[in-house]
């Protein structure tokens, strides 16, 4: 068992090539859970929830064989994501924010070989997940999004470090912030100094940082070495096919990128094979909108193959400007 704790969404999403017209589910718990059900886990999701779309989260979860613990709240959350370019750039506005989950109790994930916190937008306190670590000695991962968001007066998403997450982030086995969210945190480009933010972050406690760099690829820092994972399209010898990724939907590559990570950590404790893991996982996800697409653990570790090649063969991430 895997559990996810962080509130469901059900957003708007409009890119470059698609627009939803209608809510479709998400959520950075809820993106990871179903991730890793396709991959054949048995995964569980506790969040928050009102009756507006209560029934239909049910019978999805339902129908994948994904277990829930849902809190009552006065509606569902979702948010209105307006991608601008093809670089994962965009406007996020709230339509909607559900209940925090609090009270979390030990049975719900004391099962599990793996808990991940997804937040959306701070439903999960600093206060419940030290308790959590407290009660729970599997690998605890960190996706840091939604504790770094707060909301403008315009109903817009803005980004703060707030007090206390240093500290926070201290109780986690790995803590997977993308550039904007490394930056937030440490004050660095990340584009520019991927590796240095990567070292501060994990200065304050975690024992791995996986800082993923959008189309650069990623970082992974264990506080021995740094690992340059590439993106999926970099260019290399002929006898190293590149994956090529058709960019539909960039919403919830990080969630998926935490569940690929999970996925293959559990099984082998490399951290460059579950970077690989990670990173091919999500490359299929943003060639879809929604979570009703193909993906097998065949799939995933097919790409996976071609990103270590690529490691294999000296890869080393170009960084933008420094």
């Amino acid at each position: 068992m895997i559990t996810a704790i962080g509130n469901p969404v059900f957003d708007l999403i409009k890119t470059q090539k698609v627009d939803t017209k209608e809510r479709i589910l998400s959520g950075c718990s809820t993106n990871a859970v179903l991730a890793l059900s396709k991959l054949g886990e048995k995964t569980r999701l506790i969040g928050a929830l009102g009756p507006d779309f209560r029934e239909r989260f049910e019978a999805d979860m339902s129908a994948r064989g994904i277990e829930s613990v849902i809190i009552d709240s006065e509606k569902s959350g979702g948010f209105s994501l307006h991608y601008y370019d093809d670089f994962g750039n965009r406007t996020l506005d709230i339509i909607d924010k559900a209940a925090d989950i609090t009270d979390i109790k030990p049975e719900w994930y004391q099962d599990s070989k793996a808990v991940l916190i997804g937040p959306i937008l701070g439903e999960v306190s600093f206060a419940e997940i030290k308790k959590i670590r407290e009660n729970f000695d599997g690998l605890f991962f960190c996706d840091p999004q939604g504790l770094l968001r707060g909301i403008d007066s315009d109903g817009r998403i803005n980004h703060t470090a707030v007090e206390g997450i240093r500290e926070c982030l201290a109780n986690f086995d790995v803590v997977k912030p993308n550039e904007l969210e490394g930056e937030v945190l440490t004050g660095l480009d990340c584009r520019k100094h991927p590796h240095e933010a990567a070292k501060i972050i994990h200065s304050w406690g975690p024992k791995i940082v996986f800082l993923t760099l959008a189309e650069l690829g990623a970082v992974i820092y264990d506080g021995s070495d740094f690992v340059d994972i590439p993106p999926d399209e970099i260019k290399l010898p002929a006898d190293i096919p590149a994956i090529d990724v058709n960019l539909i939907d960039s919403t919830g590559a990080g969630d998926t990128s935490m569940a690929g990570f999970t996925f293959e950590y559990l099984r082998t404790k490399d951290l460059i094979k579950s970077a690989c893991f990670a990173g091919a996982t999500s490359s299929i996800m943003i060639e879809n909108v929604g979570p009703d697409f193909e993906m097998t653990e065949d799939l995933v570790r097919e790409r996976a193959n071609k990103l270590y090649k690529k490691i294999e063969n000296g890869y080393r991430l170009e960084t933008v400007g420094a």
